[in-house]
């Protein structure tokens, strides 16, 4: 993975209770792939990230869901962790910003439970996703069809379950990444 994200601006959404290994894995390799990052969450300061049911380390919030707007991101990650998108998904601000990557075709990379957030933005409705296991309900009630694969790419989104897929993830991310906006990633016309 040379320089292929060289230019591109990807957003990070999160907040207190990801999954650590979901945020700092795929942003380092999409720094390494060129790429600029930025966490962005609901308040100023630090979130903490967790180890699956342990607390874990702090990270720097670049700047707040208020201040950012998606035509200045070229793609947007979600990490998982079951607080962090339980959080993020009933805040009106992140379900926009999510909802605008889609609107702009722009390619978005969930994990484990960041899948949460995408029902909201009204993403999920025939579209196939991956994600961890106990969201699987959710998702196809929302009318996704929901598989149990390491990573799943649909039109620009890309799927995976847990920290074990994240080298899969990351190499379907950065692809997606790369080749930016896709015609398929539109919403449902029921979710506008």
């Amino acid at each position: 993975m040379a320089q292929e994200l060289q230019g591109k601006k990807i957003a990070i959404v999160a907040t207190d209770g990801f999954e650590q290994a979901e945020l700092v894995e795929p942003k380092q390799a999409l720094e390494q792939a060129g790429a600029q990052t930025h966490i962005i969450s609901l308040k100023p300061g630090q979130i903490q990230g967790w180890n699956h049911f342990d607390k874990a380390d702090y990270f720097n919030v670049d700047v707040t869901i208020d201040q950012v707007n998606s035509q200045d991101y070229d793609g947007l990650l979600l990490p998982g962790g079951v607080a962090n998108p339980d959080q993020l998904r009933t805040h009106e601000l992140v379900i926009r910003f999510i909802r605008s990557f889609f609107e702009t075709n722009k390619p978005v990379a969930a994990i484990c439970h960041g899948p949460w957030t995408l029902i909201e933005a009204g993403a999920v409705k025939g579209r196939t996703l991956t994600s961890w296991p106990s969201l699987k309900t959710d998702l196809q009630n929302a009318g996704a069809n929901w598989v149990d694969q390491e990573v799943v790419v649909d039109n620009g989104l890309v799927t995976s379950r847990k920290p074990q897929d994240i080298p899969a993830f990351n190499r379907k991310a950065i692809a997606e990444f790369a080749e930016g906006q896709h015609q398929g990633q539109k919403l449902t016309a029921s979710a506008r």
